[in-house]
């Protein structure tokens, strides 16, 4: 949790955010338009510019409004990429990779903030900003890959469960949708979410991470 409001303590954790989030709705459009639906890109939502993706309740005021509550974790969304699923070649299978290419873009995100870490620390560079921005790049990376796999509409989880599961069940739990997010920060105000879902999966994707750079590691 951001405890500190400085400017340069703002600039550490808003690169990285802004980084995962853009690039997080982005691959949405990106993986979209490659399983054969365009709607996001001629909508100019397969886009590097934050601009086009910034949500003003979701991307700023919920994360004031935990960071005010003294929340353990900052969650928050962009504005959602708009996907036609009945555009996509095979809809079912299509759309689990459209969902999954947002949570896997912060997974890559980290691993690559991870590799940065690693070689800044190995190199003997003492650089307080960038070493910091590193750490915040791979917490806010985790922390939206972990919270986008929560297994309820409109999130990302919600979407790869829907398309997972059997014609009824799809459909009783779509109609959970409009209510979804409410239910997710419920869950988030009140810490279960955090809990009994954030920390065991963060740790986990941790120890992935770990692994994966561990000849790294060892090579410095």
């Amino acid at each position: 949790m951001i405890t500190d409001y400085s400017i340069q303590a703002i600039a550490i954790n808003a690169i990285p955010l802004i980084f995962a989030i853009t690039i997080h709705e982005a691959a949405h459009g990106y993986a979209a338009r490659k399983f054969g639906d365009n709607t996001a890109y001629m909508l100019g939502r397969v886009s590097l510019n934050p601009a086009k993706h910034i949500d003003p309740v979701g991307t700023i005021l919920i994360p004031l409004a935990l960071i005010l509550t003294g929340s353990p974790f900052l969650v928050g969304y962009a504005k959602p990429v708009p996907v036609n699923f009945g555009r996509l070649r095979n809809p079912r299978i299509d759309s689990i990779w459209v969902a999954l290419a947002g949570p896997g873009s912060n997974f890559i995100q980290a691993l690559i903030w991870a590799v940065l870490l690693i070689v800044l620390v190995g190199f003997g560079i003492d650089e307080k900003f960038l070493i910091s921005m590193a750490q915040a790049g791979i917490l806010w990376n985790l922390g939206l890959l972990v919270f986008n796999l929560f297994p309820l509409p409109p999130l990302d989880g919600g979407r790869i469960l829907s398309s997972m599961l059997p014609a009824r069940q799809s459909i009783a739990l779509g109609k959970l949708e409009p209510w979804g997010f409410f239910i997710v920060l419920a869950l988030v105000f009140t810490g279960i979410i955090g809990s009994l879902w954030m920390e065991p999966l963060m740790a986990l994707f941790k120890s992935v991470i770990y692994a994966l750079t561990l000849l790294l590691q060892m090579l410095f």
